[in-house]
């Protein structure tokens, strides 16, 4: 919230849920909200849904909250015809709204049908954004890039796999999707803090070969792996040829600064240019702040493309960087 006061002057903000959604009132029209908001990418702003209508639920009857909502969608015409279209439906806990989402969708694809627009909740051009919380029923259209994800509320959701060795494998898959990366382009990765070997794992999947570096043990699943080098000893004893590794990726559970200066330590390690993902602990009172300080360190030898909060983040960001020329 606090954020976006920052990036939109005479901005004000109420919440709807706690610590989850809440309504941004701008001095700005939509298109300069939206468009202000790319500018700036937020780092803890997941998703955004545009408020193109609403229905207040307790002063509707139930049987007539489908039909109007079908009619907030079907004055979309110009919007939607012709364009593959997704429908999101996210119900707060407690909320007054009395369908389920599939029976929203169903009622939702007939519409769409009917005006011309095509249903796609892969891959959409646009997308039908409607969220249920207390006693009011909120629908936004837009795209993916202005609602900031083509996942509902950003969240977006991995299915984990029987021998999984630790959900924050999630957070890197999230960060190449976030980032636009494609983990298979690069040929050798360092990972700091390795343990048990979430990320190392992800990243031997795509046929990279993984140097892991971690006191602790990593799982025994992995230690025989021909592309894995495991040392088991601090980042800060090891040294390396320069120009090695093409791709630095590093999730520890220690302080902002020395993570950061841990990277910074293997910076000559890495050939030029190549691209470094690594988490922030935020575990001070001054989120931004902390932030704002470990970006100007590590700027002293990387370019930070995008500092964001993931939706498998937790009290943390993450870093997509690369060495500088």
């Amino acid at each position: 919230m606090e954020e976006v006061r920052r990036s939109i002057d005479g901005s004000a903000v109420r919440i709807l849920a706690p610590a989850e959604t809440f309504i941004i009132e701008s001095p700005l029209n939509r298109e300069e909200t939206l468009r202000q908001l790319q500018m700036q990418p937020p780092v803890f702003l997941r998703h955004i849904q545009p408020i193109d209508g609403s229905l207040n639920l307790t002063e509707t009857e139930e049987s007539a909250v489908l039909p109007l909502l079908a009619n907030i969608v079907g004055q979309a015409q110009e919007i939607l015809r012709g364009r593959r279209t997704a429908v999101h439906v996210r119900r707060a806990e407690g909320c007054a709204y009395p369908h389920s989402v599939f029976d929203t969708k169903t009622s939702l694809d007939g519409v769409l049908r009917d005006i011309g627009a095509t249903a796609d909740q892969r891959s959409p051009e646009i997308i039908v954004s409607i969220y249920a919380v207390k006693d009011q029923l909120y629908v936004g259209f837009g795209t993916p890039d202005e609602l900031m994800s083509d996942w509902p509320g950003g969240a977006i959701r991995f299915q984990r796999e029987e021998e999984q060795i630790s959900r924050a494998k999630f957070k890197l898959l999230e960060a190449e999707r976030a980032f636009g990366l494609d983990y298979t382009q690069y040929r050798e990765a360092i990972d700091i803090g390795a343990a048990p070997g979430g990320w190392t794992s992800l990243l031997l999947e795509r046929g990279v070969s993984v140097t892991a570096i971690d006191p602790g043990a990593m799982h025994p699943s992995l230690r025989n792996h021909p592309k894995l080098t495991y040392l088991k000893r601090n980042a800060s004893e090891v040294k390396f040829k320069p120009n090695t590794f093409d791709l630095l990726v590093c999730d520890m559970s220690w302080s902002p600064m020395q993570m950061v200066k841990l990277v910074l330590d293997l910076n000559e390690s890495l050939a030029y240019g190549a691209t470094a993902i690594v988490t922030i602990k935020l575990m001070h009172r001054k989120p931004l702040q902390t932030i704002r300080d470990v970006i100007a360190k590590l700027e002293s030898a990387f370019i930070v493309h995008r500092a964001k909060q993931l939706f498998h983040n937790r009290e943390e960001i993450t870093l997509f960087m690369t060495k500088q020329y």
